[in-house]
């Protein structure tokens, strides 16, 4: 199955879906936003590597920023913050240079490496894109996290790859249906930037019924 263009989802979404659901659904679906002072800062790392037709020559590595990708396949588009070449024999071919090169991903954000995989899924997404635009084989790739200034690789492996296909299929059956999840209030609540849009603690209340019941009790 392909998808239409029209029906492209942000790649830049899995990491807020795997995060939480309910918090993707009011950017993406109801286009609901909020800065606050982690948005704020994720903006700046951001700002200083996309700059859109970059590239830079170092001997066999080419360094390429804001390259902008998508998957039909996936049903997705976005950009890169950073995408490397290197001078490789399983490599595809690029206009304009000679030989053959190996894309290399790397993704930067702000904080530093997280037990969840939200990073990395999305890092495997852009992956997954660049693999279908220049038919080539991509193992591996990078976080940046300015706290740290260190690079963490990212294997591509067959578990990753399939997280990232199944929330994007899931994804995608949202925004078909518009459906905002409800969601159970958690810790990262306090951190997310809407949290006065979403509200989380009504979702935690019972329906209609049960409200009254626990007011009147039964008869």
């Amino acid at each position: 199955m392909e998808y239409n263009e029209e029906d492209f989802l942000q790649l830049s979404g899995i990491q807020h879906f795997c995060f939480c659901r309910r918090q993707w659904a009011l950017i993406h679906i109801e286009q609901q936003w909020q800065e606050n002072l982690r948005t704020v800062e994720g903006n700046i790392v951001h700002e200083r590597c996309h700059d859109d037709g970059f590239i830079e020559k170092r001997g066999e590595l080419l360094i390429t920023r804001g390259l902008r990708v998508f998957s039909r396949e996936l049903g997705v588009s976005g950009q890169c913050d950073v995408v490397e070449f290197k001078a490789n024999p399983d490599g595809c071919r690029l206009r304009g240079y000679e030989g053959t090169w190996l894309p290399y991903p790397i993704e930067y954000k702000r904080g530093k490496s997280k037990l969840i995989d939200a990073d990395r899924l999305q890092l495997c997404g852009q992956a997954m894109c660049l693999e279908e635009m220049l038919k080539v084989s991509i193992k591996q790739g990078a976080l940046f996290y300015d706290e740290t200034h260190r690079r963490e690789r990212v294997e591509f492996d067959a578990e990753l790859r399939k997280k990232v296909r199944s929330m994007l299929a899931e994804m995608h059956m949202y925004y078909a249906k518009a459906y905002t999840p409800r969601t159970k209030p958690k810790s990262g609540c306090n951190a997310c930037s809407l949290k006065e849009i979403c509200l989380p603690v009504l979702c935690k209340k019972n329906d209609v019924a049960g409200y009254y019941e626990s007011f009147l009790g039964e008869e």
